[in-house]
């Protein structure tokens, strides 16, 4: 299935595979979940069939993969114009349960297809580095090559495109340079644990989608000493400078029923780590919130909010409406209005940051 998306920083949807389940908080309004049941309700013997169940009153994954039949899997092999995807937005391309047979079908095409950018996102950072690293690269590329082989013989319509027709294919550099490879960091559990992943995996550009932020992050060091899997290849590196390997850094809000609000200081921060850094920096939404009032870092240290008092050191969350954070001593007061009401300013200015890509 591919899709024309609004997502801000992408410009189509495919998804080769779909179906899901839940893994941490970032999940727990996940819109696809949603979008899943709707599409198999709208579709007849739709491969979507099963993906979802009730769970008090709302949609939730099952945990069922499924492929797309091979008019939408094969669809970027037949659009000509160059077009940046976003992979699997409707799951999981390193899904703990999905073969890897699966997964080098999805990279046949994408390889296939050099004039198109490919974005693969995944809460799954160590599959996404095993799948990489379990077979040789050569084992790995001569796979690929037989799936992209056997898609080219398959798909008539492809295989009449010039890049094609009678085209011995062969994986000729890796990592190959139109796929992206990102992860999603909502907290800094998810950055400490997924980032290092993302760090030792072969990829083109590599980007981390802090979206919906449900906490501060920092990117610019590894975390405590237990942050990385024993015998992990960064973990001698010590204070590892996390930031310096990224490309890309998208950020952003919660929106739909039940979002949670981010703290405006959750996102200066990123936006002032890649500044420092020199990484593209991109501020995709607030969501259902946006802030209603806030202070910079350096205000007074200790501020009352109805019977609550806190410190400037802490940071938190009051269970209320409006509702307010503080962090590194710094406040703000988030009020709900809705994701299009709320836009996309960061202090007034809107960034669009892209990685910057070798031509």
């Amino acid at each position: 299935m591919v899709s024309r998306s609004p997502i801000e920083w992408t410009e189509q949807t495919w998804n080769p595979i779909v179906g899901c389940s839940i893994v941490s908080p970032g999940c727990t309004n996940c819109y696809a979940m949603t979008m899943a049941a709707r599409i198999d309700k709208m579709t007849l013997q739709s491969h979507y069939a099963g993906l979802t169940k009730k769970v008090n009153g709302k949609q939730a994954w099952t945990g069922k993969l499924a492929l797309a039949g091979d008019y939408a899997f094969h669809a970027p092999l037949r659009r000509r114009k160059p077009t940046t995807y976003f992979v699997n937005s409707m799951g999981d391309l390193f899904h703990e349960d999905c073969p890897d047979e699966w997964i080098d079908k999805v990279f046949a095409v994408m390889a296939l297809t050099p004039h198109h950018t490919y974005q693969v996102l995944t809460k799954r950072a160590k599959r996404m580095r095993d799948y990489f690293t379990a077979r040789s690269e050569a084992k790995r590329n001569s796979l690929i090559a037989e799936a992209a082989a056997a898609i080219a013989n398959h798909d008539k319509r492809a295989s009449e495109l010039h890049y094609l027709a009678g085209h011995n294919w062969s994986l000729a550099e890796w990592p190959i340079p139109n796929v992206w490879l990102g992860v999603s960091t909502e907290r800094q559990k998810e950055a400490d644990d997924r980032i290092p992943e993302l760090l030792a995996t072969p990829a083109a550009v590599r980007f981390v989608s802090a979206e919906p932020l449900l906490g501060p992050v920092d990117l610019s060091i590894l975390h405590g000493p237990d942050s990385a899997p024993v015998g992990h290849p960064l973990v001698d590196i010590g204070a590892l400078r996390l930031i310096e390997g990224l490309d890309w850094v998208i950020v952003g809000g919660e929106s739909g029923r039940g979002a949670r609000p981010m703290s405006i200081q959750w996102a200066r921060e990123l936006r002032d780590q890649c500044a420092r850094a020199g990484v593209s920096f991109f501020f995709k939404q607030w969501g259902e919130w946006r802030p209603a009032g806030s202070h910079r870092a350096g205000d007074p240290g200790r501020f009352a909010f109805g019977d609550y008092e806190y410190d400037r050191t802490a940071m938190v969350q009051v269970d209320g409406y409006p509702r307010q954070f503080t962090m590194f001593g710094a406040r703000s007061t988030m009020q709900r209005v809705g994701k299009k009401a709320a836009g996309r300013l960061l202090d007034g200015v809107e960034h669009n940051g892209f990685p910057k890509v070798p031509a």
